[in-house]
């Protein structure tokens, strides 16, 4: 599959930022060194308390990049609320996810644009690589399948947040705001896919997911707290259904980090 290929039209990648001072600099970066250019790189500022937004401003100083927006929100206001503002700023046709601690290969914009033209797609994700703390690669690549629906993907939740990217004029931009729940992106996900679009899976590692000790999703039993909770009280699925899908995500969620 050639990038040459790859679609014309501005990506608003959305970064939802809370106390990651140690690895926003790094983040900046892994964007600034796409080879596919025409982006805007919007950082939802959400009231850090560690200097992040100090760390953000010396760092646009230096570089000089108006690419880059700085949005402040004034009060802690969580991920999904961050990301819906700057989903409400965004003004490209493609919106792009990046979580603020994680990094993107260099290509993975043009190989993932192309692979939407390829494949019509409005709804695309990719593979992706655990990372140590310090970013560095552990090898442990989690592979994706070519499709998911709704069905499928309520006992498969191998979409990681970093790697997803909508085309807006197939997707309505307003059916993307992102629930205000615990596991806001998976719930978004069912939801833009309970509207009878498919999700489409690149295979291809283009992302890194770094595992920092003290983030959410390390905490096993509140992960497990956050599905169930999606399962019974969000998409309201009967209590058989929830446990025969709750069974096959827990097995899927072990495979991908074994």
């Amino acid at each position: 599959m050639s990038t040459e290929t790859a679609l014309d039209g501005l990506v608003s990648i959305i970064v939802p930022v809370y106390n990651v001072r140690k690895y926003i600099v790094q983040t900046m970066e892994c964007v600034r060194a796409q080879t596919y250019a025409d982006w805007e790189l919007l950082l939802v500022e959400d009231a850090s308390t560690d200097g992040t937004a100090q760390v953000i401003e010396e760092y646009l100083t230096g570089v000089q990049e108006e690419r880059i927006r700085l949005l402040r929100l004034p009060e802690n206001m969580g991920a999904a609320r961050a990301r819906n503002y700057g989903l409400e700023q965004a003004s490209g046709r493609y919106i792009a996810y990046l979580d603020s601690d994680d990094l993107w290969e260099p290509d993975k914009l043009a190989r993932e644009l192309a692979f939407m033209e390829e494949k019509e797609a409005a709804f695309a994700f990719t593979g992706y690589e655990f990372a140590e703390e310090d970013g560095k690669r552990s090898g442990k690549i989690v592979r994706v399948p070519p499709t998911l629906n709704y069905r499928q993907a309520l006992k498969n939740t191998t979409i990681f947040t970093t790697t997803v990217m909508f085309d807006t004029q197939k997707i309505p931009k307003e059916l993307l705001e992102m629930p205000v729940v615990k596991s806001e992106d998976t719930a978004l996900w069912w939801k833009i896919l309970k509207k009878g679009y498919l999700a489409y899976g690149l295979n291809e590692n283009l992302a890194r997911y770094r595992r920092v000790g003290n983030s959410l999703s390390s905490n096993k039993l509140e992960a497990v707290r956050r599905i169930w909770n999606l399962y019974r009280n969000v998409e309201q699925l009967g209590f058989f259904s929830s446990v025969r899908n709750f069974c096959l995500w827990a097995v899927r969620a072990v495979a991908r980090r074994m």
